[in-house]
């Protein structure tokens, strides 16, 4: 896609402003009150508690090192990772489209209303080890950088969304970072006392909230908050959206929340991919969710909070109430967000899960792979790269697989009708060489991409300096596979997902982008930020 084409496809479509105030307003029935007796669940499975966790599970290091030499390197077997469209969403989106205002990504981005810190403001650098200068640094608001609740995760930007990067027309060069809700859940948590998150004694944090992904402009410094939301219909039968959950039930006080009665469980969205107007979004159970940067929500067109402001449907939109989400009694919410963005295609892995347990992270080496984190390769025909996070301290077979899938068949299947398959062109074990921390090293991946063929690895340590790996495809004993470069780089403390942004757009040099997740109060140099290592110095650092 040209980047003329994309900026137009990004802004905000004729006539997609707020209804005025004399307008004139529909009627329309009461919606259901707060409690969401009626929400459907939205058809995915859950991913296991702790996940990607470096401390989940009962493994020890003493043990790791026997589970890691009983580990081979698992085979490429491609035809694990094939994805397939679910049903279809784009009629229940179109009807959120017709009931509320809609804001352009580049309006977004230069109207983004949250301050970051640049390198030096960012303050002392102790998170990062001294194999690699991190420049730019990039901190997050007071609120964000030692929240509980949101845990930043994945990263995507306009290096991935279109090759030339030529965005907009300055410098903005968005990067969106994706962060979990990371609060146990409790609208339906009748044991704990919390069964409605309404009430005046509830925390805002009560309800579990889903993902959001923050979108950052690097040429006025600053981000804005977008909530994604799951479209459906509610019992009155009006278009209403809720966070995204990998399940939904309601508790009753016998039972509490327990295996069977979840309540609300989110998701990890550990890695992002931002391609032409589509942002996919891991979903570690499931496969991919998909969303459209053409359709976000705008539920304060005027700026002011103060005022709710009227929707093309005829009703109001509340963005000061931050315990309520969707169409309630007429109002709109959105936890107390101004922008959300509803999911529109869902694209699952058809291969049934391994039957081996995943409660401590375990990997196989067959079966339904995790989507622990995604990238995109542009340095050949362009792919999303896809792998998994696992912990061999706790058994399972495999350290981990990662497979690759033409984004051509990528784009078809988000475009086409339920069931049009997306199959990956290649897949490999992880290596099982070499040992850290009284460890295997090669586990513990949260972030990768390939970069001119060569393969590169965000490996984590808990609450310490992670390390960035190498690895290159090779022929050992007639089969292809991911073979290990002995060099390792010390990266940053929690390091997560990886975004390479190419340069193209603005004649620098390309970099490495990754981010930090822990807050400080998880250890005592504990930090979150944005980063990046130019992508040379990477090459040169492993001796290539």
């Amino acid at each position: 896609m040209t980047a003329g084409a994309l900026l137009s496809a990004l802004v905000p479509a004729a006539g997609a402003t707020a209804a005025t105030a004399d307008a004139p307003r529909a009627v329309a029935a009461d919606d259901p009150v707060p409690g969401h007796e009626g929400m459907p669940d939205d058809g995915f499975e859950d991913a296991p508690e702790g996940e990607q966790d470096d401390l989940a599970g009962a493994g020890t290091s003493s043990s790791a090192s026997a589970g890691a030499d009983a580990q081979a390197v698992v085979p490429g077997r491609p035809g694990d990772f094939t994805l397939e469209t679910g049903t279809g969403l784009t009629g229940l989106v179109g009807k959120l489209d017709a009931a509320l205002p809609k804001q352009g990504l580049t309006e977004l981005v230069t109207q983004a209303n949250r301050d970051a810190g640049w390198n030096s403001t960012c303050g002392d650098a102790a998170i990062y080890g001294p194999d690699l200068v991190a420049a730019p640094r990039v901190c997050w608001a007071d609120d964000d950088a030692t929240s509980s609740e949101w845990i930043p995760q994945a990263i995507t930007g306009v290096s991935d969304a279109q090759e030339d990067e030529d965005w907009g027309t300055s410098d903005a060069e968005p990067v969106a970072v994706a962060g979990y809700d990371d609060q146990n859940p409790g609208r339906s948590d009748y044991a704990s006392g919390r069964d409605n998150c309404v009430q005046a004694s509830a925390s805002d944090a009560c309800n579990e909230k889903g993902i959001r992904v923050s979108f950052f402009n690097q040429a006025t410094k600053k981000y804005r908050h977008v909530l994604l939301a799951w479209p459906y219909l509610n019992s009155k039968d009006h278009i209403s959206f809720d966070a995204l959950h990998a399940s939904e039930g309601k508790c009753t006080a016998a039972s509490g929340v327990t295996a069977s009665c979840k309540a609300q469980n989110g998701i990890h969205a550990g890695g992002m991919v931002w391609y032409g107007n589509y942002l996919y979004v891991a979903d570690t159970a499931n496969g991919m969710r998909v969303f459209d940067l053409r359709k976000i929500m705008d539920l304060n067109p005027d700026n002011d909070s103060s005022v709710h402001d009227p929707t093309p449907d005829g009703l109001v939109s509340n963005v000061v109430d931050k315990k309520r989400v969707g169409r309630q009694n007429n109002v709109w919410y959105a936890y107390g967000y101004r922008y959300v963005m509803p999911q529109i295609a869902t694209l699952k892995f058809t291969t049934a899960k391994n039957s081996g347990t995943t409660s401590g992270n375990q990997c196989y080496a067959t079966g339904r792979p995790k989507a622990s984190y995604i990238s995109l390769d542009r340095t050949g025909d362009d792919h999303m790269v896809l792998g998994e996070y696992c912990n061999v301290n706790n058994g399972g077979s495999s350290h981990g697989r990662v497979g690759t899938y033409p984004m051509t068949a990528l784009t078809a299947a988000v475009e086409g009708a339920a069931g049009t398959t997306a199959k990956a062109d290649l897949a490999y074990g992880l290596p099982d060489t070499g040992t850290f921390g009284g460890e295997a090293l090669w586990h513990k991946i949260q972030g990768v991409t390939r970069y001119d063929g060569t393969w590169y690895f965000h490996r984590s340590n808990a609450y310490d300096n992670g390390r960035l790996l190498q690895a290159t495809p090779k022929t050992v004993d007639g089969t292809t596979q991911l073979v290990a470069n002995p060099k390792i780089l010390e990266s940053s403390f929690g390091p997560e997902d990886l975004y390479l942004a190419h340069g193209r757009g603005d004649g620098l040099p390309p970099k490495l982008w990754s981010l930090s997740e822990h807050a400080p109060s998880k250890c005592g140099v504990c930090k979150r930020e944005l980063y990046s290592y130019d992508m040379g110095e990477v090459i040169s650092g492993f001796g290539s």
